[in-house]
This record gives C-alpha cells, structure tokens and sequence, in this order.
C-alpha cells in the first residue's frame, strides 16, 4: 500500500473510539482524521473531512448506524465497516450490508472492555483493504432473473459431469450472493454448499434472508443433512463445513471445530478439499470476492481431481483478493463476472 488511508471513526462509545483510534494508529497505512459520536454527526464528518473508511457502530442516538449507512450512500458513497455486537444487531449489520457498508467486524462485548483490543489484527486488515474497494462493485437492485442452461462461451477441457458445487466468498460476499443464488433455478440439479467469512451468530439469519428471495432451499447446514439436488447450505459461522459419505451411500454435511489451525472458520480449503475427496472429478469450486488466499488450497485439491474451478472476474469483485491468487497459481478453469455466474455454473451442471 503506497498510501495513507483516512479514517473516520463512529461510535456513541467515547471508550470505544478511544481504543479504535488506538488500534488504527498502529499502523503506519491508516490515519484516524476524526471521530464522531453519532450518525448525525458523522454525516457532517464526512462531508468536511474526505475520509477514505468509516468504522461505524450501530446502536447510537440521534441517527443509528443503518440509517447513517443509508443516507451516507445517496449522499456520497464511502466504504464502511460496521462494528457490532453479536446477536443483539445481527438484523441491523445484515440490514447495513444491504444498504451499502461493505463489512464488518464483531465487537467482543459491549463493555467498555480491554477486549475490544482482540480484533485489533482483523480491523486494521479490514481497512487497509477497504481503502481499495470499488464501490460501484457492491451488489444492489434487483438481481437478474433465473438463466437458461446455454452452450458454453468459453470450452472447458474434457467430459464432466458436475454433481457438487462449492463455493466459497467473503468481502462483498453478502450483497453477491443475494444476486447469484437467487438466479439459479427451481430444478437445479445439484446441491451447492457454501463457505461465507462470516462471525458468529449472523449466518442462520443471512441464510434465512437468501432463502426468502431464492427459488431453491437455503438453509444453514446442521450436522447429518443429505446433499439432495437443488438445496443450498450455508456453513454456520465457528465451525468448518465437510461432506462424508455414510455406509448406506448417502452423503451428508459435517460440522467440526478441526482443524484449529485455520484463519478462518469455516474455511473456504477445508469445504473444498472433503468435497474433492468425496466427490472426485465431479465437483465445481467456484472462489468469489474476498480478501486473502482462503480458497486457493482447495482450488487445488479439486483440480488435482480432476474438477472444476471458476472464480468470479476483477471488474465484479468487490475485493481481488481470494479469486486473483487462484487465477495466479494456474488453477482456474474459468473467469466470470458476478451478473454471469449462474449462467457459466448452469452449463456444466
């Protein structure tokens, strides 16, 4: 990073923009120009200051987060990360990303606590790579109605016959997949398992949301659920998602805590890798917007088998970070620009 990003820090928590300041400050890429202590306030920050990211809470007085995030984005677009407590402002953080903030980070507590300090590491990441955002890449309106199954654009090398497909998402992921899912249509022939960076407590509810504008099923995956054609399962948020096939031949979900050496979880690789092993040469992995490298392992062990692999094209992703090492390392098969995925999945399944 060659420059220095301008920060704006948004919390009714005098504590909280005192320890956010503080953790920002810790490197050398970021400069908090301000605070603010509500989003009335914010507003007239953001107007006078220029800052590059916001971080902004989402229970204050006067003007709360979602409405900020609202008006902030007529107004003029701005990346912004929310900052929140798990359970009690889930609806409202899904409500934010729907409205334009780009993602997230989950507050320990609500306390006015040290422990704010323990998502240092993810907050300066997050910002850092908000301060290279296109914001005209966030997903909004009405997505594209369901595609026909077309011939391919692009030929794919060999015969395949696709009976899984996973997929695996992070920054932008929310707003992108309430475009592609829904586009897929009543009598898709396979089951798709999904892998969202997401912290815990917000997944059975996004899930939940898809699964209202979708035509297939969308359900958070629960431990023994059969992979049946056209259902759609979302890995809860702590726990990493695999496949197992049982003695009678099913193949079913399983949800485990292993391994812990994972920088996330669920993890995009460890969905990827069971689903190679379980299915072979009949899988399509397809890696989407998202900072960092999670995907790429995986994207291996499904082409070592002989799968597929598609990652969504730079000109749609919000962040170029999860496709683009794919793409470097030689293992995409395919290219796709977010408003195309479902087409591009429809022809090989």
């Amino acid at each position: 990073m060659d420059r220095v990003l301008r920060v704006l820090v948004v919390d009714d928590s005098a504590y909280v923009r005192k320890v956010v300041r503080e953790i920002l400050s810790r490197s050398p890429f970021v400069e908090v120009v301000g605070t603010a202590r509500d989003g009335r306030e914010a507003l007239d920050l953001v107007e006078e200051l220029n800052p590059d990211v916001v971080t902004c809470d989402l229970n204050m007085p006067e003007l709360d987060g979602v409405e900020f995030v609202r008006e902030q984005m007529q107004r003029r677009p701005v990346p912004i990360i929310i900052m929140s407590v798990a359970n009690e402002t889930a609806e409202a953080a899904l409500t934010a990303l729907d409205a334009g903030a780009i993602d997230f980070v989950q507050k320990p507590t609500a306390l006015a606590s040290e422990k704010i300090f323990d998502v240092s590491t993810e907050l300066i990441e997050k910002v850092k790579a908000a301060g290279n955002i296109v914001l005209s890449r966030i997903g909004s309106g009405p997505a594209p109605s369901s595609v026909p199954v077309t011939e391919p654009e692009i030929p794919i090398a060999g015969s395949h016959s696709v009976d899984l497909v996973v997929l695996g998402i992070s920054t932008g992921g929310p707003q992108a997949l309430k475009r592609l899912i829904p586009q897929l249509p009543t009598n898709f022939p396979v089951p798709v398992l999904m892998v969202m960076h997401m912290p815990v407590g917000y997944t059975q509810m996004y899930a939940a949301k898809l699964n209202e504008l979708s035509q297939l099923e969308v359900r958070e995956a629960a431990e023994g659920d059969q992979l049946i054609p056209g259902r759609v399962f979302l890995a809860p948020a702590g726990r990493h998602l695999t496949v197992k096939r049982e003695f009678s031949g099913r193949i079913v979900t399983h949800l485990d805590a292993k391994p812990f050496d994972t920088l996330h979880k669920p993890a995009v690789d460890v969905l990827f890798q069971s689903a190679a092993e379980v299915y072979g040469s009949r899988v399509l992995g397809v890696v989407m917007t998202g900072m960092g490298s999670d995907g790429k392992e995986g994207a291996a062990w499904i082409k070592a088998q002989g799968g597929l692999v598609f990652t969504e094209a730079e000109s749609s992703c919000v962040v170029y970070g999860m496709p683009c090492v794919v793409v470097e390392a030689g293992l995409s098969d395919r290219s796709v620009a977010l408003d195309d995925m479902a087409r591009a999945i429809m022809e090989v399944v």
